[in-house]
């Protein structure tokens, strides 16, 4: 028997190598690289000098790269619970039975298969000054003077309302699909019995779907603020991270360091401390998780 388990172990291993080999060659390897690099002093070029934990050293002191943490952090606060809400309301109109279920569920799913280029500019186009979509509507109902314009990228709490309304569009079918399938797994038997106790559907709703979606919807916050802590392209698309850098992710401050000031030693070690927030994140989401469940 032993033998004959060896044997499948090493066929497993033999259909897994491939895999394996391409695994640790473009993404083990370039971690081991990306932390070699932090240490030094490296250009796009060429190593030029070991420089130890200087760029650590700096990375503490730069109140640039802080600032764009926070500006990551504040996109988390806001998209990730209002994801979720919409997300769970979406859900619970495309599983009520009805003759649209099929065409809300394709309405909402479908601005998820666009790119998020596709979608940046898709949202550049909407908030636009004088010839955006947005502005447009608003003049054409008469809630915005003629002579007037809302300057939705250009001023930072709006630029945030602006990045906030893409992102949720663009990203909120992959989150209801997770909650609609979810929703299905729900025996029918359960809301069968509430009714016949009398409950009414918002007692349901509280008592019984919500505590029901708690797994799925910490899984769906754990990755959304992963997903929302590497935020760059729509933001660097719709306002450039402006104005004056007021809506500058985490993400796109590392770019610029490594290749718009060509200094990726510095850029890496940037990059590992971001791993050390996600890292730090994730361990808490878990340790929630496991504490959730006992």
């Amino acid at each position: 028997m032993k033998v004959n388990k060896w044997r499948a172990d090493m066929q497993a291993l033999i259909f897994l190598l491939p895999f394996l080999f391409i695994y640790v060659l473009f993404t083990i390897w370039p971690m081991i690289k990306g932390v070699e690099m932090s240490f030094y002093k490296w250009t796009l070029i060429r190593k030029i000098e070991y420089v130890g934990l200087q760029n650590y050293a700096n990375m503490l002191q730069d109140s640039a790269f802080w600032s764009s943490v926070w500006h990551s952090f504040l996109f988390v606060v806001l998209t990730t619970p209002t994801m979720i809400v919409l997300a769970i309301i979406l859900a619970l109109v495309a599983n009520r039975k009805s003759r649209l279920q099929k065409f809300y569920r394709s309405v909402f799913f479908l601005p998820s298969v666009l790119s998020v280029a596709v979608a940046s500019y898709l949202g550049l186009f909407i908030f636009q000054p004088y010839t955006g979509l947005l502005n447009s509507l608003l003049h054409l109902i008469g809630l915005l003077p003629g002579n007037e314009e809302i300057f939705w990228l250009s001023e930072t709490s709006l630029a945030w309302i602006a990045i906030t309304l893409l992102t949720l569009w663009w990203t909120v079918g992959f989150n209801f699909i997770l909650y609609l399938s979810a929703m299905q797994d729900i025996p029918e038997d359960i809301y069968e019995a509430a009714r016949l106790d009398g409950a009414s559907d918002s007692q349901i709703f509280w008592q019984i779907t919500l505590p029901m979606l708690g797994g799925i919807t910490r899984t769906i916050t754990m990755l959304q603020i992963i997903a929302s802590f590497k935020v760059f392209v729509q933001i660097y698309i719709m306002t450039g991270g402006g104005p004056l850098d007021s809506t500058r992710p985490v993400i796109q401050y590392i770019w610029q360091i490594g290749f718009r000031q060509n200094d990726l030693g510095y850029a890496a070690a940037l990059s590992y401390m971001l791993f050390a927030i996600l890292l730090v994140l994730s361990a808490f989401q878990y340790w929630l998780n496991n504490r959730k469940g006992e």
